[in-house]
C-alpha cells in the first residue's frame, strides 16, 4: 500500500530533525536528502509495525494543515509498505541453477559457497547494496 505523508523538517546545528504528525515520531538525517530518506524509513518501519498490530495507518494529514516555523520547512514523503515489507523479508528461497560439470567440478574443488556466490552476482548485477 502506497500513501504519502506531511513530514517538518527542522535544521539543527550539523543536520535535520525530522518530526511526523501522522505517527507522532521523530527521526533525523545529515543533510536534507537524508532526512527525507530517513523520514521515509521511520513511517515505513512504524506503518508495517503497526499493520502487524491489527492497527489501522492513520490518514495522511493535508498537507495545509501542518503549521511550521519560519526556519522549518513543511513536505511530503512518499512511502510504500508493501516494498518496504518486502525488504524487511529475511526467509529464504531455493532456486534450482545449470553449470557445465567441469565449471560446478572447478568450483566445488576451489570450495565455493554457490549460494553466496549467487547473492553477490545479483546484487551486483542489479548494483544493490
Amino acid at each position: 500500500m502506497k500513501n504519502t505523508y506531511p513530514v517538518i523538517l527542522t535544521p539543527d546545528k550539523t543536520d535535520f530533525v525530522v518530526y511526523v504528525p501522522d505517527f507522532d515520531i521523530y527521526t533525523q538525517g545529515h543533510d536534507l536528502t537524508d532526512a527525507i530518506e530517513m523520514a521515509r524509513d521511520a513511517i515505513s518501519l512504524c506503518g508495517v509495525d503497526m499493520e502487524d498490530s491489527h492497527e489501522a495507518l492513520p490518514e495522511p494529514s493535508d498537507i495545509s494543515s501542518i503549521s511550521a516555523e519560519p526556519q522549518q520547512l513543511v513536505t511530503l514523503v512518499d512511502v510504500d509498505f508493501t516494498e518496504y515489507r518486502r525488504k524487511l523479508e529475511q526467509r529464504v528461497v531455493k532456486k534450482n541453477c545449470t553449470l557445465p560439470s567441469w565449471l560446478c567440478y572447478e568450483a566445488e574443488k576451489a570450495h565455493l559457497n554457490f549460494s553466496q556466490l549467487l547473492q553477490k552476482a545479483i546484487k551486483e548485477e542489479l548494483h544493490l547494496d
